[in-house]
């Protein structure tokens, strides 16, 4: 069963609610983040992304940032335009792009279920991004975003979101330049925790880092002080049914090859089913990436899988098994500095320009990932190959804060 926690956030009054909110610091790099919070005294990003306020010499992980992130938290936290909320709530939130909508409860997760199982991960965690996380979250004593989190529809659940989305105006409801952004307050929390009691399983989505260092850091604290504070067990999470989830293309380039691109097309067409100067960049169908190299695209047929589970079925296992590793070389793509990811939501377009700039050698464009697949992956207690999924459209962070 799901343990699902209301607690007591703080917020951006309304009128403040569009100038604090931002995007997740793992959606925008620092020099974007810079830019963004330019001008923006109130932006989050002071918070998540606290080293745009730091020279630019200064590295993201020395003992400065952590302090300066802790300093803009308590600012955030005393703020005349900020509240606590008077009683632990629970949220139903809503991301309208405009094409798609997704609508998720909005509370904290348990640490101990993410320990024990019953949160699966697909994904596997790099050491120093959960070291920076935590030491984050420790010296500010908050969790300051959300992750994402997904289960398997409930009727019971809809109707609750239903009555409360229809029948209830909503706390904020704004736009920036991603989408629009509604949040409703839930004043009886309980009947939503007995809904969520017969979940049997919740599945990470977008935030592996977040939840492994929320961990680190309650557990931390257990065996240091004993009895560490109770809500520094939890942290926040928005819970989307998986039939609302969309999962978008996590494309590759590689670099630094040891043979030209046009070698690369003649060893593909060689080893592989190669369909040479296609009119599309997006792989029509499962099994297929589209190459770009030469200045144009080019329709690769991926090798079969390499073993029966329903990760060695990925289009992303099947690149690297099939043909990364044994054309390139290319054992680890997890950390060989030869491959790099570019997030779906970016587009081929920005394959083609990594390419056409010399910034890369050869481009892959992926086919996404399915939900099912993801689900597969995680009951078997598999981990994907890195960069398996994009979600799209992200979570908004600095409307709710988690503090302990």
């Amino acid at each position: 069963m799901a343990d699902l926690h209301p607690f007591r956030a703080v917020r951006p009054h309304p009128p403040a609610v569009s100038d604090v909110c931002c995007a997740p610091y793992d959606v925008v790099s620092t020099a974007e983040a810079r830019n963004i919070a330019a001008g923006h005294s109130r932006s989050f990003l002071r918070v998540i992304r606290p080293e745009i306020e730091l020279p630019e010499t200064e590295n993201q992980y020395d003992d400065v940032v952590y302090e300066r992130g802790a300093a803009n938290m308590q600012a955030f936290l005393e703020a005349s335009y900020t509240v606590r909320e008077e009683a632990p709530s629970l949220y139903v939130y809503r991301v309208d792009t405009g094409e798609r909508a997704q609508t998720g409860v909005f509370g904290c997760v348990s640490v101990a279920d993410y320990d024990d199982g019953k949160i699966l991960k697909h994904e596997a965690t790099r050491p120093a991004k959960v070291r920076d996380r935590a030491r984050h979250i420790d010296a500010q004593q908050a969790h300051a975003e959300p992750v994402m989190l997904t289960y398997r529809g409930s009727d019971s659940i809809d109707a609750l979101v239903e009555s409360i989305t229809t029948r209830v105006p909503p706390l904020f409801d704004f736009e920036d330049q991603a989408a629009r952004h509604m949040l409703w307050r839930i004043e009886e929390p309980a009947r939503w925790q007995r809904a969520f009691e017969r979940v049997a399983r919740l599945y990470i989505a977008d935030g592996h880092h977040r939840c492994k260092a929320a961990s680190r850091v309650a557990r931390r604290y257990r065996t240091e002080n004993g009895q560490p504070p109770p809500e520094a067990q939890y942290f926040p999470a928005v819970l989307f049914p998986m039939h609302e989830m969309h999962i978008m293309a996590y494309n590759r380039v590689l670099t630094d090859l040891d043979r030209s691109p046009a070698a690369v097309l003649d060893a593909f067409e060689q080893d592989y089913m190669l369909v040479r100067s296609v009119d599309y960049a997006v792989p029509r169908q499962k099994g297929h990436v589209c190459v770009y190299a030469n200045g144009a695209w080019h329709d690769l047929t991926l090798p079969p899988a390499q073993g029966p589970r329903t990760v060695d079925t990925l289009d992303a296992a099947r690149l690297t098994d099939g043909i990364l590793r044994p054309l390139f070389g290319i054992t680890d793509p997890r950390h060989d500095t030869r491959i790099a990811y570019i997030g779906g939501i970016r587009g081929p377009e920005a394959v083609q320009q990594r390419v056409d700039t010399g910034a890369a050698d050869v481009g892959f464009s992926m086919h996404p990932t399915s939900i099912e697949e993801l689900v597969a992956v995680s009951d078997e207690g598999d981990l994907m190959p890195p960069k398996s999924t994009w979600f799209e459209p992200k979570l908004i962070s600095g409307m709710l804060v988690h503090t302990f």
